[in-house]
């Protein structure tokens, strides 16, 4: 088997309602990971190209969260109807969705202005 060219990351995490920082997969449903699968292998990619669920990725005030490696391009907010796009410019297109991008200031980082104030 051929090594995988690229991984999407997808987190599926899980916080109670109303938790401080938000929730990347409140209904448990993996939908937004499978809807990655789908979509590659509706583009002939599923072969070189897989998309996991993903525990907590640590940034779940942008969620629902989905990364890209090897290029380490994080996207926040992502839904279903974005999927389509991210697969077609960036993992075909080799252009990142500028409009989904988390920016690099607001990743790992307690200062981000989308966290909550620690109390």
């Amino acid at each position: 088997m051929a090594k995988f060219n690229k991984h999407i990351f997808v987190c599926v995490n899980q916080r109670p309602e109303g938790h401080p920082r938000g929730c990347c997969d409140p209904a448990g449903s993996g939908n937004l990971q499978r809807e990655f699968k789908t979509c590659l292998a509706r583009s002939g990619v599923e072969a070189s190209v897989r998309a996991n669920k993903a525990d907590c990725l640590d940034q779940c005030e942008h969620g629902p969260t989905v990364v890209v490696y090897p290029e380490g391009i994080w996207y926040g907010n992502v839904t279903l109807n974005d999927v389509n796009e991210i697969v077609q410019s960036h993992i075909l297109g080799g252009r990142p969705v500028e409009r989904l991008r988390i920016a690099d200031r607001c990743l790992n980082t307690p200062a981000c202005e989308h966290r909550p104030r620690q109390q």
